[in-house]
């Protein structure tokens, strides 16, 4: 894809979600130069994750409402200055304070950029959010060695690093202002140049979907979690092998990302999304009965890059069902939903604790057959489209042929009148 714009926007969700990607990675230093317990330190991501979760759909909203492209500029500003300045605050309260803006500033961006990304698009909106998707995804791997780089070489004080690149995105996305009104206009104006009134919203179908959204982070913050303590505790692999597997799951989660848009456009969001859950519902059983290492890791390429493949399919699908409401949508599927299926993981740990580590990993194989069949009953965006399509192009045909008629009619009177004016001047004569 060759859109400016929606490649500038997946950069700023890059620097966005560095931060995102490093507060985990601080808390070790946290803990070292606080004293901090391990509850503590874990509720200073906790804070940061709930405020970013609560807040993202009001961002969204006031996003469908306003359309204001400079809290993209905001969201930068509170994500990078709010935790870059966690390092200089001797007091646990004010880090978490900051650690909450900084999460404030995240949901600022996300919903107002998946807006914009969602009007750039076109007929290619799969695509453009499979890319939007993979900035954030970088962003995220990113963080944790830019900053633990930082704190290693100048101590606490290193956080202000986090500073620089929102500094520098911040003050480049004001210069792209112009751009994204415009991308905005455009979007009014092709909304309301056929029907002249706003499309239908299916939010039943919307809650159905954010349901499945659920499904899906539980799956994905089940295995990114328990993947190198599985390796480590079942396999007896070491801790180097267990972040090599984690790395693989992540490294092939890019691709499928990429490769998950662009199918969806050609074949629709919904066969992606139940694709990658019934792929999910075969390959995790297969995981969990294999017991070679070898094969294990093999097997993680196919599991990451099938589960990253349903991302932009479904947030796509959501801004589907509610085209009047993009941000708001936005806001929900990449905030809340995932949220709350990271909300799970303690669940899963619990079991893992009680009935050990491959019953844990066993109980979230277990899951896409579920979310399958829940999936399975949502509505096809792509026959809506193509319906949508067949509407536009027949007033489109009754346009031209009014104008054909109207062209007819005005060139009989104009012989009509051509001859009445030769009998006149022959009359003359």
């Amino acid at each position: 894809m060759k859109n400016r714009s929606i490649w500038i926007l997946s950069l700023g969700h890059l620097i966005t979600d560095i931060n995102q990607g490093a507060l985990p990675a601080m808390l070790p230093f946290f803990i070292a130069a606080y004293d901090l317990s391990y509850t503590a330190a874990a509720s200073i991501v906790f804070a940061a994750n709930l405020a970013s979760s609560i807040i993202q759909p009001l961002f969204g909203y006031a996003a469908d409402r306003f359309s204001k492209p400079w809290l993209l500029s905001i969201g930068f500003i509170l994500a990078g200055v709010g935790l870059g300045l966690t390092g200089l605050c001797k007091s646990y309260q004010l880090i978490m304070v900051l650690a909450v803006t900084s999460g404030i500033g995240i949901a600022a961006y996300h919903p107002e950029a998946a807006r914009l990304v969602n009007f750039e698009a076109g007929n290619q909106k799969n695509t453009a959010m499979s890319i939007f998707g993979v900035g954030g995804t970088i962003g995220f791997a990113i963080g944790p060695f830019l900053i633990t780089a930082a704190l290693i070489q100048w101590d606490l004080k290193g956080t202000i690093i986090l500073i620089l690149p929102v500094s520098v995105m911040a003050v480049f996305m004001t210069t792209q202002y112009p751009n994204f009104k415009s991308i905005v206009r455009k979007n009014n104006f092709r909304n309301y140049s056929f029907s002249g009134k706003e499309a239908k919203e299916n939010w039943w179908a919307f809650m159905r979907l954010t349901v499945v959204i659920i499904g899906r982070s539980i799956i994905f913050y089940g295995l990114n979690t328990f993947i190198p303590i599985y390796w480590i505790s079942y396999l007896h692999q070491s801790k180097m092998m267990g972040s090599i597997a984690l790395t693989t799951f992540a490294a092939s989660g890019i691709l499928g990302n990429l490769i998950g848009g662009s199918l969806a456009d050609k074949y629709g969001p919904k066969k992606i999304l139940l694709f990658g859950f019934s792929g999910l519902a075969v390959l995790l059983p297969i995981f969990c009965l294999v017991n070679s290492a070898l094969i294990s890791l093999l097997l993680m390429f196919p599991i990451g890059l099938i589960l990253y493949a349903s991302y932009s399919p479904s947030i796509v699908l959501g801004q589907s069902y509610l085209p009047n409401r993009v941000g708001l949508s936005s806001g929900i599927t990449l905030g809340v939903a995932i949220s709350i299926g990271g909300a799970a993981t303690p669940i899963i740990g619990k079991i893992a604790d009680i009935y050990g580590i491959w019953t844990g990993v066993i109980t979230v194989a277990c899951l896409p057959m579920i979310f399958f069949l829940v999936a399975a009953g949502l509505p096809d965006l792509h026959s809506g489209v193509e319906k949508q399509k067949k509407i536009q192009l027949q007033n489109r045909e009754k346009s031209y042929s009014a104008k054909q008629k109207s062209t007819t009619k005005h060139l009989r009177y104009s012989y009509r009148d051509r001859h009445v004016l030769i009998l006149k001047l022959m009359a003359k004569r």
